[in-house]
């Protein structure tokens, strides 16, 4: 927990908790709303082979979870700190340029 903390730039530990209950709301939260949006599209485990499903359901939830990410940490009271973890995820995976955001 302390290196989590001292990585993060956080002191205190009302916020790692808060930091860490918007990442599991966030979590089941964008995995329960990429099951209808991918219905409503059209693709269901159904209609396309699991290794065509599940690599496009992993597709959308990214953007997914980047977007919730940052809603559900602003009604927290942490935006700011989301939105910079949004920002490095970005760079890590090479998509920063999508948002104008450089290293």
């Amino acid at each position: 927990m302390a290196s989590l903390k001292q990585k993060w730039g956080i002191t205190s530990n009302f916020q790692f908790i808060v930091i860490l209950v918007v990442f599991a709301i966030t979590g089941s939260t964008s995995a329960y709303i990429t099951r209808p949006v991918l219905e409503l599209i059209g693709i269901t485990k159904d209609s396309l082979h699991p290794l065509i499903y599940w690599p496009l359901s992993l597709i959308l939830i990214l953007p997914v979870y980047k977007v919730l990410l940052i809603i559900i940490g602003t009604l927290f009271f942490q935006h700011t700190f989301f939105w910079n973890f949004v920002k490095k995820m970005l760079i890590r995976m090479r998509l920063g340029f999508l948002y104008g955001i450089k290293k």
